[in-house]
């Protein structure tokens, strides 16, 4: 391939080794198997990416913004605020059960970080961001309704990813990426949406009611 900037090659091979890794796994994503996925030589993924630990921590960083710009580009509609949650959750979803594999990669690495300290440095981060992310997502939902939160916004993020991410590694257990759920899956992810919805509230929401 014809010469390019450090600026541009660095997402070039970050986006083949997320393609590799999603086909193949986390253990295949060598750095001979993405020079060979981008074309290049495999000096090259050296020379972009340092260490392995930079490679991941690039490639994990990737894979989480692509979720949060969807669950962003998600119109919350202009119903009442369980329903609008109601609606980000669903749009959550989609990303993280999506055919694109995403979820299953990132739970690939999770279960990598219980054995490598770099990766677990890593997922650590990614944790902390996401729920950063969701923190700043229901302030402004909440002030947007001129709602004052009965629990801090950082505390009801947590409790609901907490729930989250158990029902996607339920999902992704059974399924591949991009199938339905199943019934007791989507049942236990409304009831997920109401008592967050009921956290933010201060009351107990009905068992199936957002609003």
């Amino acid at each position: 391939m014809a010469h390019v900037p450090a600026s541009e090659r660095r997402p070039q091979l970050v986006r083949a080794a997320i393609d590799l890794m999603t086909r193949e796994g986390v253990a295949a994503g060598s750095t001979r198997a993405i020079a060979a996925e981008l074309g290049v030589a495999q000096a090259t993924v050296h020379y972009t990416f340092g260490t392995k630990k930079d490679l991941y921590r690039s490639v994990v960083e990737e894979v989480a913004a692509q979720f949060i710009d969807q669950v962003r580009a998600a119109s919350p509609g202009d119903g009442p605020f369980g329903e609008q949650v109601r609606t980000l959750v669903h749009a959550l979803w989609a990303a993280a059960t999506g055919e694109e594999g995403r979820c299953v990669l990132l739970s690939e690495f999770s279960a990598l970080a219980m054995r490598d300290p770099d990766v677990r440095e890593i997922m650590l981060g990614l944790d902390r961001a996401i729920e950063g992310t969701a923190t700043e997502m229901l302030t402004a939902l909440a002030a947007a309704h001129r709602l004052t939160l009965a629990v801090p916004a950082r505390e009801i993020a947590v409790h609901f990813l907490s729930g989250f991410d158990g029902l996607t590694a339920r999902h992704l257990t059974g399924h591949s990426p991009g199938e339905p759920a199943d019934p007791d899956t989507l049942r236990a992810l409304d009831l997920l949406v109401a008592t967050t919805v009921g956290l933010c509230l201060g009351t107990p929401a009905a068992v199936g009611r957002v609003a």
